[in-house]
């Protein structure tokens, strides 16, 4: 029995891979790779997709040094700041997304954190977002503490996102601001609190296949249900910008890869789908099944109506009950 082969049964019998197994199938061929992790993929999840989107609640003006951002000010390519937005101005977007099958919207503001002021404005919108729209919330402020994270589950939010980025060996290389400690802590203050939380990375920013690997078991040691994949798009001013754009090929076993070792959890592709030729298609047929759908903070990305016409062509569920249902397969997940 070859490799792949066999790492794919023990997953499929409940066995979770080590870490020398997922560097071998690193190694292994990318389209049978793929094959196996679609086949996980449909055992434990079946046809359902978690499909978000996102609002830039507070663009800019990021003191942090995260060397892929163009929302740092350390970079030259800082984009021009303004203050945490008036969401409900989103409304009737965030419904009629909602009509058509988004699961969540999250709030993202850039910044290392929120000022009590920042905190309790938005406090208040999750409040009426709570109130008037049936779709989940989810919340993305940096580093907020374990209080700070009981007041945004009391005002209706459900899941926190703080990617982790990278390994914590390669961490140090992308950012030297805050660790990745920092990081780790606000992921459990927040599971502490009672929000889900959704954490991932970034990749081609130089990080290595064992990095990629060291980060997907941090985030299945932490018990993260919901992985976002973001791939660089390089933006001129920040010391990425001549970074070498990862293949379709690599990112295919990236997320793979991601499927073989989080095999409970939502695959969700996120920045720089749009740059791939097929927009993400085959990689939802190698393992990933969700997706941040619209723009992102400051890319492009593909809009909900392309996302919901290629979810349906490839055979996932799309009506907002089958989605919603999500919610469900999750918590018997919890209980394996």
């Amino acid at each position: 029995m070859d490799l792949i082969t066999r790492c794919k049964d023990n997953v499929l019998k409940g066995a979770m891979l080590t870490r020398d197994e997922a560097l071998l199938l690193a190694e292994e061929d990318t389209n049978a790779l793929a094959a196996a992790a679609d086949e996980i993929r449909n055992y434990f999840c079946g046809d359902l997709f978690d499909l978000c989107t996102i609002i830039n609640g507070k663009t800019g003006g990021c003191t942090e040094d995260c060397i892929y951002c163009a929302q740092s000010v350390c970079h030259s390519a800082a984009v021009v700041s303004s203050p945490v937005a008036d969401i409900s101005r989103h409304l009737p977007l965030i419904a009629e997304n909602y009509s058509a099958g988004a699961v969540r919207c999250g709030i993202v503001t850039a910044g290392r954190t929120l000022t009590g002021e920042e905190l309790a404005g938005l406090l208040k919108q999750y409040r009426l977002l709570h109130q008037t729209c049936g779709i989940s919330l989810c919340a993305s402020h940096g580093l907020l503490t374990e209080q700070q994270l009981l007041r945004l589950k009391d005002a209706g939010v459900v899941r926190y996102h703080a990617n982790l980025e990278t390994s914590r060996r390669y961490f140090p290389q992308i950012c030297t601001t805050h660790t990745y400690d920092d990081k780790i802590a606000v992921i459990k203050a927040a599971q502490r609190a009672g929000l889900e939380v959704c954490s991932g990375g970034i990749f081609g920013i130089g990080e290595t296949v064992e990095d990629r690997v060291d980060l997907a078991l941090e985030l299945r040691a932490l018990g993260i249900r919901s992985v976002p994949i973001n791939i660089l798009t390089p933006i001129p001013g920040t010391p990425l910008e001549h970074a070498r754009p990862l293949s379709l090929s690599e990112v295919k076993r990236i997320v793979a890869l991601f499927r073989f070792l989080l095999p409970y959890a939502a695959v969700r592709l996120a920045g720089g789908r749009g740059r791939l030729p097929d927009r993400g298609r085959e990689l939802f047929l190698s393992g990933a099944n969700a997706a941040i759908s619209g723009d992102m903070l400051t890319t492009a990305g593909v809009s909900l109506r392309d996302d919901q016409e290629m979810i349906r062509d490839l055979g996932f569920a799309t009506e907002k009950k089958r989605m919603c249902a999500g919610e469900e397969w999750l918590g018997k997940m919890e209980k394996m």
